[in-house]
């Protein structure tokens, strides 16, 4: 880390437009008419002076701007607004060529047409939304209590239910009475040993379902009547009684009463619950009256939340606490009532607001909406998340985090109608009959091909019966020793134009438990599967020595007989320019779904998660790392429905000197370095229209030219790398 570059990033920060939480006024008191809190009024959506003011909720915040004396600016510039869509639908800037397709786009109702573009992203959607809801339902990918089963993932389930766009109520159905792929959300978490009444799994299932479908706290009513809002210790217990599996004891400040309260749910007028009923049919009763159209919390709730994180800042603040009252109570109930009609329809209900005026306007700074006499004037500044600025890293560099901290289905968000992914990758081993049984022993095998391009995405999955290292072009990037987990990554850093190598270290163990044997004959399979996927860049296809096309910009590499093999270890083995005239061919076994190993399922989830889409893994199917973690990312042990919103010491901290940065920014440079840009003028033009969207100004150019140096070197495109990803411009979402 170059001391000017510490200078240069104390001073960028010093100069971010604030970003701080809104003011968090005291909860209000439960309404003594329950259907005031309840049942929201649908407002009457005024005419609009304005012919083209269409949308509902500009039309419903005019007699609110006139009330305050504000008239609207104009809309933010096609730039700024796809920029914003981008981030704020899928979580990742939009390319150079998604944003150019954009400008050039003539027709008036070109942004409508672009949030409804970026709404059918299904797998885009799905990886920036998993986030959102990986925090509020504390699902995370590894961690305390996962290993005795105290807890237990739901990520598929919910990629799944995002990518389909579930229906919110059936989404909050199958969470509250749920199934075994979507329990560990309301079995609560039962790893911290002993802890008081208020925090038994019962109650935290309670305080959660609460917290994060109906915008309540009951922590405070979990131990006693609470100081901060009207709910009763007694509303605390009914509703936690619905999860247990017998009598819950109520426990004032973690003392036993001897009283057990009876099961409701905190509105008993939307239905009773049945005490004498098994705990699944209690499950299924609360799911269904929490759900119904008539409980107007369940739709005000989730409609804020979606307001907040698009806008900044919720019609309700804070929004876990949706006693308080909106600052414009017609908007909420509109956005309430339209998303019931529309069958509960999270992507209408975005929708809804993208496409609004209000969306589009210009932002403004936190510490405006931070006053106590809030006024809506705009959008609020917001800093990407942890996950968006790794993302948006990754773009920048030509480099995502690899491998994913989980495999998902990612075929399942292209379509009802789209075949799965093909692997046409075979079985391979030096001996024809491995698949039924072979000598034990190490084999090296290698495969050789020309690429005359750089691929956008190279996603590769491979495993071996039992264990195997792989190299590319003389590099180790990879090792299992669980064949039964294919392994995915995304060699595209590792490859570079003309010839390429890839080079397996081979290892099967006749008895796998102890490891032994190798030249033991036994009955032992032994096999090795590998596919790798060269996507070529949008702008044209991608010649390979030995294609095998699947389409214009997707040619694959698959192990088949066309590899090599021998057994001895031979000093550079691994390496591109090994004489390999004296290697045998590989012998196929049989295809991806060969028994023993029947992994055609598991292999095409490995793939598809690490090259499903235009990116590589995004951050949020990832574990995290020290930079996400500085930069905000929730560990996920208790529900967290909003990040902190302002910068710490310790992100700057790891800004500038976290090895994580700065291992990708140093693997950036050398990407765009083998990329070979014509020039350093014509690698800043690439580098600011895929970072910021926009051409380098003169003085930019200038600046950028001078730091780059000439010819190019990798420490001057890493500073320019760095630069820009501390760029107020990149880092806030205006």
């Amino acid at each position: 880390m170059t001391f000017r570059r510490t200078i240069l990033i104390v001073s960028l920060l010093t100069n971010l437009p604030e970003v701080v939480a809104a003011d968090e006024t005291p909860a209000a008191k439960r309404p003594t008419d329950p259907a005031a809190s309840i049942a929201p009024r649908r407002p009457v959506v005024p005419e609009s002076r304005d012919p083209a003011i269409t949308n509902p909720i500009d039309r419903l915040l005019q007699p609110y701007f006139d009330s305050q004396n504000f008239q609207p600016p104009a809309v933010v510039a096609d730039r700024v607004f796809a920029r914003r869509v981008f981030l704020d639908v899928i979580g990742v800037l939009p390319t150079p060529e998604e944003l150019e397709k954009f400008l050039g786009d003539q027709r008036p109702d070109k942004r409508e047409r672009l949030v409804d573009t970026v709404l059918a992203d299904r797998q885009r959607y799905a990886e920036h939304w998993l986030s959102f809801w990986n925090d509020a339902l504390r699902n995370d990918y590894r961690g305390t209590g996962y290993i005795d089963g105290g807890r237990k993932q739901i990520t598929n389930w919910l990629f799944t239910a995002l990518a389909d766009n579930k229906p919110y109520d059936q989404f909050t159905r199958e969470l509250i009475s749920p199934t075994p792929e979507s329990e560990g959300f309301v079995k609560g978490i039962i790893w911290r040993g002993v802890v008081n009444a208020s925090q038994v799994p019962p109650m935290q299932a309670a305080q959660h379902v609460s917290q994060v479908f109906l915008g309540i706290n009951l922590k405070c009513a979990s131990c006693h009547d609470s100081f901060v809002n009207d709910w009763k210790l007694t509303d605390a217990y009914g509703l936690a009684g619905i999860f247990a599996d017998g009598k819950l004891e109520v426990h004032r400040c973690d003392t036993p009463t001897g009283e057990f309260a009876p099961l409701k749910f905190l509105w008993p007028e939307l239905g009773a619950i049945d005490a004498n009923a098994p705990r699944a049919e209690r499950l299924s009763q609360l799911a269904t009256i929490l759900t119904k159209r008539e409980n107007g919390r369940f739709t005000r709730t989730i409609v804020n939340r979606l307001w907040a994180r698009l806008l900044g800042r919720g019609l309700i603040e804070p929004t876990d606490e949706m006693d308080n009252s909106p600052w414009n109570r017609d908007v909420l109930n509109w956005l309430a009532e339209d998303f019931a009609d529309h069958g509960f329809d999270l992507k209408q209900a975005l929708r809804n607001i993208l496409a609004s005026r209000a969306y589009q306007l210009p932002s403004v700074g936190a510490a405006e909406n931070a006053k106590a006499a809030f006024v809506f004037r705009g959008p609020v500044v917001k800093r990407m998340t942890s996950e968006q600025f790794v993302d948006a890293v990754g773009s920048l560099t030509g480099g995502w985090p690899t491998p994913a901290a989980v495999q998902l289905a990612v075929s399942a968000t292209r379509g009802d109608n789209a075949p799965p992914t093909e692997i046409a990758a075979k079985w391979i081993w030096s001996d024809p009959a491995a698949a039924r049984a072979t000598s034990g022993g190490r084999i090296f095998l290698r495969k050789s091909f020309d690429i005359d391009k750089l691929p956008l995405q190279a996603p590769c999955v491979i495993t071996c019966d039992n264990q195997f290292t792989l190299f590319v072009n003389g590099k180790q990037v990879a090792s299992s020793t669980e064949w039964s987990k294919p392994l995915g990554l995304d060699l595209k850093r590792h490859l570079v134009r003309g010839r390429n190598v890839i080079a397996v270290e081979a290892i099967n163990w006749p008895d796998p438990e102890t490891k032994s044997g190798l030249q033991t004959r036994g009955d032992n399979a032994a096999g090795l599967i590998c596919l790798l996927q060269l996507r070529a860049n949008v702008d044209g296809t991608l010649r390979v020595s030995e294609p095998r096309t699947r389409s214009v910009r997707s040619t694959e590499i698959v192990s088949d007989s066309t590899w090599l093999w021998r057994r001895g270890h031979i000093a550079g083995w691994e390496k591109p320019k090994f004489d390999t005239s004296a290697w045998k061919p590989a012998a196929e076994l049989g295809a991806a779904s060969l028994a023993p190993w029947n992994l055609t399922p598991s292999l095409r989830a490995a793939l598809d998660t690490h090259g499903g889409g235009a990116t590589g893994v995004r951050a949020s199917l990832t574990f995290a790392d020290a930079l996400q973690t500085a930069l905000g990312r929730s560990n996920r042990e208790q529900v967290v429905t909003d990040r902190p919103k302002a910068a710490t010491t310790l992100q700057t901290l790891e800004l500038t000197n976290g090895n994580t940065l700065a291992t990708q920014l140093t693997r950036g440079a050398q990407h765009w370095l083998v990329a070979n840009p014509s020039s350093p003028r014509d690698l800043i033009q690439q580098l600011y229209a895929t970072a910021l969207g926009r051409a380098p100004s003169s003085n930019e150019l200038a600046t950028a030219t001078e730091l780059l140096g000439e010819p190019l070197i990798t420490e001057g495109v890493e500073d320019l790398l760095w630069v820009l990803a501390m760029l107020p411009e990149f880092q806030l979402v205006y």
